[in-house]
């Protein structure tokens, strides 16, 4: 989350009407003529990727083209968040201009899928059913979640996390690993704030960026739901979701939050001054933080978040992302090749680690020594280890459906009214859960 994705709505597939007639993508199979998904080893294809990513698969092509010298593979950096409007617009043009391999972040996904029927290859046929059980738990719920037909293949996989400055704490005496529950961390960020001035974390509090639920959101994952159920059902009146509301009121009443209005530029200034102690954020936020605040080596340590309940789950897969092949493809079989070079072999995703710190969604790269260093800038932590402990515990599947956009919005409005005018957390919860209802014709589970 945060920073891969500004959801403007899905671009316009959230938002719909227009498209609801292009739902068909033609050439479903890759070579219309042959009807064949082409030679697995040979062919010209492009991918859609960004930034970081993008470079990274640049850089193992030289490696792939030695195994397969007959695929020619270009990479283009579309950029975050142009990637979604592309591939949507594409998408709504029956898959013309659409590039053979995409690039989709886990809330997009099944908004393709559902919106766009066959813009996306099958990759079972393909061969990707022989690497079911190779990715972290949930994860191959979320590319083949009717258990037949299989979507995409999963790259990243970032576990919730605890960022800390334990210089902070340590000036207050708490002892931060001591801490189980958000209600206990609240409490102990009392102390905090009084000893040190610093808050415990920010949020985006009038939901100037559409990600400003970030922390929300994880807090529901904890409890293993999100805002869908499963069955696409409206899951945002739930006890679960109501107490995560509840918790983030809380420490806004108790004067421990700083307004991160702005978004990622307020959330680097924050980093860079010091303002808050703790910023719960995904796996991949270890690389920014030594990337922003460099000086600071041996002030952070991270750890897995504190249960919502006491008891409750620590560890969640709170978001990923994956590799498609676009079904209007005519090299689909040697789109799939290198796909299953990049995410299957180990080594791929070792490089790809230590260049960039995106964490593998492949389990049997975490067999690498360089997930189990110590790391100077978290104080001689093994930060792999903390992270691969999150992905070997059970995790939930998150249904994120075609609809996830308006719930967003619906959600961030509905947490800025608790944050800015003291709104009972309930009550804004059930009216957002009615109007996504209203909107969407999903069912309200509560």
């Amino acid at each position: 989350m945060g920073r891969r994705r500004a959801l403007k709505t899905v671009g316009a597939l959230a938002a719909g009407a227009g498209l609801t007639g292009l739902t068909a993508c033609s050439g479903s199979g890759a070579d219309s003529a042959s009807g064949s998904a082409g030679d697995p080893a040979s062919g010209r294809i492009s991918v859609w990727s960004w930034q970081g990513p993008a470079a990274e698969l640049k850089a193992l092509i030289p490696e792939f083209n030695q195994k397969f010298p007959d695929i020619q593979v270009t990479i283009e950096d579309i950029g975050n968040p142009a990637i979604w409007d592309k591939i949507t617009t594409a998408m709504a043009a029956g898959g013309q201009g659409l590039a053979d391999v995409l690039h989709i972040g886990v809330d997009y996904l099944p908004g393709y899928v559902e919106k766009f029927p066959g813009a996306l290859a099958d990759l079972g046929p393909l061969g990707a059913t022989a690497h079911k059980d190779a990715f972290a738990q949930g994860l191959w719920q979320t590319v083949s979640p009717d258990g037949k037909r299989v979507n995409a293949l999963p790259w990243e996989a970032n576990s919730a996390g605890f960022y800390y400055r334990a210089d902070l704490f340590e000036k207050a005496g708490i002892d931060v690993a001591g801490l189980q529950t958000w209600d206990e961390t609240i409490e102990a960020g009392r102390q905090l704030k009084a000893k040190t001035g610093a808050f415990l974390l920010g949020i985006d509090k009038p939901a100037s960026q559409p990600d400003a639920a970030n922390f929300f959101q994880m807090l529901l994952q904890l409890q293993g739901t999100s805002y869908f159920d499963q069955d696409g059902a409206i899951t945002l009146d739930t006890p679960e979701a109501v107490k995560a509301m509840t918790l983030i009121k809380t420490m806004n009443d108790a004067g421990l939050v700083n307004d991160l209005s702005g978004g990622w530029n307020a959330l680097m200034s924050a980093l860079k001054k010091g303002t808050a102690a703790v910023h719960p954020s995904p796996t991949w936020f270890g690389g920014v933080v030594e990337e922003q605040v460099p000086d600071e080596a041996g002030k952070w340590k991270v750890r897995l978040p504190p249960a919502v309940r006491r008891g409750g789950p620590t560890a969640a897969t709170v978001n990923s992302t994956h590799l498609a092949v676009a079904g209007s493809s005519k090299h689909q079989a040697a789109a799939w090749t290198f796909i299953e070079f990049v995410l299957t072999r180990p080594a791929s995703q070792v490089k790809i680690y230590r260049s960039k710190g995106i964490a593998p969604a492949l389990m049997k790269a975490y067999e690498d020594n360089v997930f189990h260093e110590p790391s100077p800038f978290f104080s001689g932590q093994k930060k792999g280890e903390i992270f691969l402990e999150a992905l070997k515990a059970p995790s939930s599947p998150f249904h994120y459906t075609a609809d996830y956009a308006r719930a967003l919005k619906l959600v961030t409005d509905a947490q800025s009214k608790v944050l800015l005018k003291g709104a009972d957390p309930a009550k804004v919860l059930a009216d957002a859960a009615d109007q996504l209802a209203a909107q969407t014709g999903r069912k309200v589970r509560r």
